[in-house]
């Protein structure tokens, strides 16, 4: 019997496979220059790939991912990323994506204490702490998680706008909007926080109301 990483390649076989009886320059069109004109920041939960959910071919989104889509002055990883998609690949658009049911905003939620990523989460408490009382004020603990859900990627849009990729693209005058939104696991369907940014909007000094 294959193990599952056996299993994995197997599959990859098969579905590369199905790809060129479809379409036989499926790859060869892969092989040339990738032109996405979106860079998702999302967060690494698995239930929420970038491209199956929106409906997209490989190619047409550049993806970045961690967990709670945290954008932190700090992460070169994420900043890095972020200059390229910019700078080299010329993306107009930025989506700063959450989701509800996240696992990092429950484990904030809840008190709880995971190990080495609780330092990582520290950025989506601090959102918790700003917003103390409204989130205090929803009885339901589902429904308060899912609004802290909204407001850590209200916050994270406004810290990407702080960037210095972002305000030297903006300065330049080049075509770039940054979005914020949510990814609902119970029925599929993306909402859109209306937080967006672009080029002569009002600097996002705090996050937005969602």
């Amino acid at each position: 019997m294959p193990t599952r990483t056996e299993a994995i390649l197997e599959r990859n076989r098969s579905w590369a496979a199905s790809r060129v009886a479809e379409d036989p320059q499926f790859f060869s069109r892969l092989l040339g220059q990738q032109t996405p004109k979106i860079l998702w920041i999302g967060c690494s939960d698995s239930r929420v790939p970038a491209t199956q959910i929106t409906d997209l071919a490989p190619g047409e989104i550049f993806v970045h991912r961690n967990v709670a889509n945290v954008v932190s002055p700090t992460d070169l990883n994420l900043l890095a990323a972020t200059q390229f998609a910019v700078d080299v690949l010329r993306v107009s658009d930025i989506i700063v994506c959450g989701h509800y049911g996240c696992g990092g905003v429950e484990a904030v939620m809840a008190h709880r204490r995971l190990g080495l990523v609780d330092h990582w989460l520290r950025a989506v408490e601090e959102v918790q702490e700003r917003h103390a009382e409204e989130l205090a004020a929803i009885s339901d603990a589902a429904r308060r998680s899912a609004r802290l859900a909204e407001l850590n990627v209200a916050s994270q849009v406004a810290n990407l706008c702080r960037t210095s990729v972002v305000h030297d693209a903006w300065a330049t005058g080049d075509e770039l909007r940054v979005h914020g939104w949510i990814y609902d696991l119970a029925d599929g369907r993306l909402k859109d926080l209306g937080v967006t940014r672009e080029q002569g909007a009002r600097p996002a000094i705090e996050e937005e109301p969602v």
